[in-house]
């Protein structure tokens, strides 16, 4: 299994259609994009060759949410053999998924639904990660849900059984700071336990993005601005692991591109702020 060396850095955007002919004729200052693998797993279309067009001039990942990987269906090997045709075509300095299930019974979910945290469910979705990093050939980045409900059957703390799976199977983890904040305001723990716990050596990559506050929770929506107190925790995932490259997602009611640029200044100054913590750190 191969261990990618990034070609990333910086705060990066998702790439949505809306945008193709921005980013094609502007060609804006942007360090890379996050391309959504399942909207282009087919042999060919103008949405591919936009990809291919953008992909000239910028480094991108692929992240997805078809492997079901919490499902105790088999795995889609169909699917898992057009996303690594995709990875062969575009060469991708990450591939990742969710810590999730999506299908029962072969029939696929329009939504990611969570797990429960116990021994049993780690072995599973370990031996599902070690098998899907085998066929692509490659570690994957597993990423962290945002949680509405938790299952009485488990044992073990999310951020636990993420660190184990990252250990057991060599994976990677993609951090949704957004998910770990919503997630402790919906359960009630405290967020920088969550990341404390995690080996900053398997974090990879981070995600930033907005959420609804509703009445009594809030819901990950990927449709607004970061919110302030997911900036303040991002301030201190920084802190733990270093200027990882960040991602601004935002899937819904997606505003014009400079809006999105905005938001990926904010992320570069906080990233910048910490490579210079760390330099002069470095020569003091």
């Amino acid at each position: 299994m191969t261990e990618v060396t990034t070609a990333i850095q910086g705060a990066g955007l998702g790439l949505r259609s809306p945008h193709y002919q921005h980013i094609l004729t502007q060609k804006p200052a942007i360090p890379w994009f996050e391309v959504l693998s399942d909207n282009y797993l087919g042999a060919g279309g103008l949405p591919l060759h936009h990809l291919e067009q953008v992909r000239q001039d910028y480094p991108i990942t692929l992240h997805g949410v078809g492997m079901s990987l919490g499902s105790t269906d088999s795995l889609n090997w169909e699917y898992l053999t057009r996303l690594k045709q995709l990875a062969d075509r575009l060469e991708p300095a990450y591939i990742s998924d969710h810590l999730a299930w999506i299908s029962v019974s072969q029939h696929y979910l329009n939504d990611l639904v969570p797990l429960p945290y116990t021994e049993a469910a780690l072995e599973h979705v370990a031996q599902r990660i070690s098998q899907v990093q085998d066929f692509l050939g490659c570690s994957i980045l597993i990423e962290n849900p945002s949680p509405y409900l938790a299952f009485a059957d488990s044992t073990l703390p999310e951020w636990v059984f993420s660190r184990e799976l990252a250990e057991q199977t060599g994976c990677n983890l993609l951090l949704d700071v957004n998910n770990v904040y919503v997630g402790a305001v919906n359960h009630g723990f405290d967020p920088l336990d969550y990341l404390n716990a995690l080996p900053a050596h398997r974090v990879k990559e981070i995600h930033l993005a907005g959420y609804e506050e509703r009445e009594g929770y809030l819901f990950d929506t990927h449709g607004y601005p970061v919110h302030p107190p997911v900036w303040q925790l991002y301030e201190a995932a920084l802190e733990r692991f270093g200027p990882v490259p960040t991602l601004i997602e935002w899937d819904t009611d997606i505003p014009p591109f400079p809006v999105l640029q905005v938001e990926a200044g904010k992320a570069e100054t906080l990233l910048q702020q910490q490579r210079d913590r760390a330099l002069n750190d470095g020569t003091s």
